[in-house]
């Protein structure tokens, strides 16, 4: 079997690349549904999801995770699940856990850097 890097730099199988890439299609758009009714989940976008290797545990990675972001991705969980279980067929549904995207806090670090550097050779 071939293995893949993800976009964090671990392997992974293809079957495994597939099944993010679907479920991460799904929570998408299930979460866009979601932010009609429930505004604090308006600015949350997902950016990747990565399954543990056995289906049992999926990462979410969302763009921003304000506390009240987070809050409805906990309270809307099993309720994210179930349209995972019912618009994918696995033989398990991941546990869903959400995190910030660590490749978009970098990127916002060196933003900040470039803006830093970029303001401080201008004159005032």
């Amino acid at each position: 079997m071939t293995r893949h890097h993800d976009q964090r730099g671990k392997a992974s199988f293809p079957r495994t690349l597939r099944v993010n890439q679907v479920l991460r299609q799904v929570l998408a758009e299930e979460i866009e549904r979601l932010a009609d009714a429930d505004e604090r989940l308006r600015m949350v976008t997902v950016t990747g999801l990565e399954t543990s290797p056995d289906l049992r545990q999926a990462t979410v990675f969302v763009s921003s995770l304000s506390d009240e972001a987070a809050e409805a991705l906990t309270e809307r969980r099993s309720r994210l699940q179930r349209s995972v279980a019912t618009q994918v067929r696995l033989k398990r549904t991941p546990s869903l856990r959400f995190e910030v995207d660590p490749a978009v806090v970098s990127g916002g670090r060196i933003e900040d850097v470039i803006r830093r550097l970029h303001g401080g050779g201008e004159e005032q």
